[in-house]
């Protein structure tokens, strides 16, 4: 096997995909003024422009981007439309109610279907395949998290989640030891940098002006300062999720948590026909340090996982540059999941950011006092969580009451972040507790104990 992937960085494969990074907007030439001024041209901001623009097409939206649109994790993220709840329901109730939280539940799961319809509708192909989801468990303590979480799910109502037996998942996939996996239907597959792409040129249509290589140093009511010059605008939404540690004042607002993936050369026939895989589903593992894993349009595998999760001071990786460990740590989930590719050539790792905040719990919502808005700590469920953020911002912004703007997560609001090296410490020793109750638990026991330690101390 290749010891070193054929690129590393780059953003991601799948700029390489489509041709390599494209070439940026105009920045901003100068103060500018806006009924609406969004920070960030990822998936949470230009689903927001849009569905403002839906709205109320008269209104002058400006999204202003440090790099480009899709730079950060929309453009390098597993490709998971899910419509998942990836946080602790219960957490949700200091805000809302048991049926509120349903109801999130139900909206959340509705996403799924709503980026396909908006992609068809703006003939965006980003390689789109309606699928299911398999959560794997290879270990008994990871089977008896399986069962705990299908419990748990339907408890919250989300009935499109079932147990696989061990046949029944080998009919689907061969992934050696596995026990048996959680299945969730009614998600799908993309191509993330085509879909953030596809959604700018969109926003560009119904007249939204996205300035990019303009970076924003600082921003209040009314007013964002930026270095090509200040905006004014009655509401400013801020949509920077993993980047958010980056603007003044909010360093400790949400951890940058650092993700990485690899993905292998497009395999042969003879490989497919040992791993299955027919349904091209999303697979994950039930690994308290968990992997997440795509069969591309073209027949590669691409493998996630968080690698090196947190680097002193919430500090940013250069443009999608894996580190050496990462790059060997996924490469050995690769061999150990489908050996069949063992020997496949790596052609790309990369890795970027997501958003936590000190709960793990994702939150939008606006200030009326102030007009400033935000989005985002979705933990690594952005595909689809961006886009009930985005139709929540707008009606948010624009004065509207709707069953969206209702749910419990709206307005929420937890404690920031410790200074370091407190956060560093949590963070990584979280990762640190969970690889070792990993290694425990490969011997066959039950879960151990360790991983909840490790979540405990990072508050997860």
């Amino acid at each position: 096997m290749t010891l070193s992937p054929g690129r590393n960085g780059e953003i991601s494969f799948w700029y390489a995909d489509i041709g390599g990074v494209p070439s940026p907007r105009p920045p901003l030439t100068g103060d500018a003024k806006a009924d609406v001024c969004i920070i960030g041209a990822g998936y949470t901001g230009l689903w927001t422009a849009l569905y403002i623009k839906d709205r109320a097409p008269d209104l002058d939206v400006l999204v202003v981007e440090k790099e480009f649109a899709g730079f950060g994790a929309s453009g390098r993220n597993g490709g998971w439309l899910t419509g998942g709840f990836a946080w602790t329901h219960d957490r949700y109730l200091s805000t809302g109610t048991p049926d509120g939280v349903r109801e999130m539940v139900t909206a959340m799961s509705g996403t799924v279907d709503e980026v396909i319809r908006m992609a068809e509708a703006e003939g965006i192909d980003a390689d789109i395949l309606r699928t299911d989801e398999l959560m794997v468990a290879v270990t008994p303590a990871q089977w008896t998290r399986a069962e705990e979480e299908v419990r748990r799910r339907h408890a919250w109502g989300e009935a499109r989640v079932s147990l696989l037996g061990a046949e029944e998942l080998a009919s689907r996939i061969r992934i050696p030891k596995a026990l048996g996996a959680m299945v969730i239907g009614g998600v799908a597959r993309v191509q993330p940098a085509k879909l953030v792409r596809g959604l700018a040129e969109a926003v560009e249509r119904r007249g939204v002006r996205i300035a990019e290589q303009t970076e924003v140093l600082g921003l209040g009511p009314g007013r964002v300062e930026t270095r090509r010059g200040t905006i004014r605008a009655k509401i400013i939404l801020r949509a920077t999720e993993g980047f958010t540690a980056g603007l003044p004042g909010l360093g400790h607002e949400w951890l940058p948590l650092n993700s990485a993936q690899i993905v292998t050369e497009p395999l042969p026939d003879e490989a497919w026909e040992k791993i299955g895989w027919q349904g091209q589903e999303i697979v994950g593992d039930f690994a308290n340090a968990y992997c997440y894993c795509q069969r591309t349009r073209e027949g590669r595998i691409a493998v996630g996982a968080r690698g090196t999760p947190y680097r002193m001071g919430s500090r940013i990786d250069r443009r999608g540059q894996a580190d050496p460990a990462t790059v060997a740590h996924l490469m050995a989930r690769l061999r150990r999941h489908f050996p069949a590719a063992a020997g496949a050539r790596i052609d790309h790792a990369w890795c970027g950011v997501l958003g936590v905040p000190r709960d793990w719990c994702a939150t939008v919502g606006l200030d009326p006092a102030t007009g400033i808005g935000w989005a985002g700590g979705y933990v690594g469920v952005g595909v689809s969580t961006s886009n009930l953020a985005g139709r929540t911002l707008a009606d948010l912004a624009l004065g509207r009451e709707t069953d969206l703007t209702r749910l419990p997560w709206v307005n929420r609001r937890v404690r920031r972040w410790e200074p370091e090296p407190l956060r560093w410490l949590g963070v990584r020793g979280m990762y640190a507790l969970l690889a070792a109750a990993d290694r425990q638990e490969a011997a066959g026991g039950p879960p151990s104990w360790l991983a909840a330690l490790g979540h405990r101390l990072a508050g997860r």
